[in-house]
């Protein structure tokens, strides 16, 4: 068997699949990255040597519309190992990661009753650290204060502003586009006077996979040839069908607003302006190329931060990876 990644070639093109004996007893192996670093087909040549099953840990392949986008698995690949979580939410639907612990928990349960190994891989990292840290629990949210920020935030309040005069550290955090989490936050703040900061540090959660049942692979490749891969899969995804996956998300109904989940995808925003006539599509592709390559180096940040430590190994290669260390 033979892997498909950077600096690799063949169907699956990066080397053969070694045995690692420290991952032989784990109840789930982890394999986070940057976008487009080799962490899909990484991830089937583990799940089909061990016979275990590929569990989704990506909020964008999460749903039912982006599967070019997304890099979601081909039909054949989800053939020939079991895949949980890919493609099930509609596109019209938010997904936080809460939800995604309420789904990916009773998957868990069931693999550590039946002794059966899984294979969580993704680029969201913060479902990672939620899966080993547990997730902060949902505060008491007076149904006042949410009604009147939601109608807020649909007349047009600047939420970022609105956050930044409560919780300074939390919006400095935040993207001023990220409506949900904004919402999250002032709701926070106003039904408990508590800035996110310190409700997180007095309600820590409990973490689905306890220490010892799970091990962490994050692959990290060089920069050039990383950036090398995003800038040429997307050139591969407009020729398998991304801008007719984009010209339906614009035909939906009821319309999907903007700032929704799934059009917030990397490619959605400036493939929805080339189908409009805004911009041309050498310049759509350049955008949605950036925009990529900017959102890697945010993964790759936000890993060495949290997705670090004894528990998880780095390495520049799929091959690496797969190779005992001596």
């Amino acid at each position: 068997m033979r892997l498909i990644g950077i600096g690799g070639s063949g169907r699956h093109g990066l080397g053969p699949v070694s045995a690692r004996k420290e991952f032989a007893m784990a109840l789930a192996t982890l394999i986070a990255g940057p976008t487009a670093s080799g962490k899909s087909a990484l991830a089937m040549a583990w799940a089909e040597r061990d016979s275990a099953t590929v569990v989704n840990a990506d909020s964008m392949q999460v749903y039912a519309d982006l599967r070019v986008l997304s890099a979601r698995p081909s039909p054949e690949d989800e053939a020939r190992v079991p895949h949980r979580l890919f493609g099930f939410v509609p596109a019209g639907e938010e997904f936080s990661v809460g939800r995604y612990l309420a789904h990916v928990t009773p998957i868990i349960v069931e693999a550590r009753k039946a002794g059966t190994k899984l294979v969580l891989v993704g680029g969201t990292g913060l479902y990672f650290r939620a899966l080993t840290e547990g997730l902060m629990p949902s505060p008491p949210i007076d149904a006042d204060i949410r009604a009147e920020w939601r109608a807020r935030a649909a007349a047009g309040e600047d939420l970022h502003a609105a956050l930044q005069a409560r919780d300074p550290v939390r919006a400095t955090a935040l993207h001023p586009q990220d409506t949900p989490r904004l919402l999250r936050a002032i709701e926070l703040f106003e039904s408990t006077g508590r800035t996110y900061t310190e409700w997180l540090a007095e309600n820590p959660g409990e973490p689905v996979l306890h220490a010892g049942e799970w091990e962490g692979v994050f692959l990290d490749p060089p920069r050039e040839a990383l950036h090398a891969r995003i800038d040429q899969r997307f050139e591969a995804m407009m020729r398998g069908g991304a801008l007719e996956e984009v010209a339906g998300l614009l035909a939906h109904q009821p319309p999907l607003p903007p700032n929704l989940g799934v059009m917030k995808a990397h490619g959605v925003p400036h493939l929805a302006r080339l189908i409009r006539g805004g911009i041309g599509r050498d310049e759509a592709v350049r955008l949605s190329q950036q925009d990529t390559r900017a959102y890697a180096r945010r993964q790759v940040i936000f890993a060495r931060r949290y997705l670090a430590g004894e528990h998880w190994r780095w390495v520049g290669s799929a091959e690496a990876a797969l190779t005992p260390p001596r």
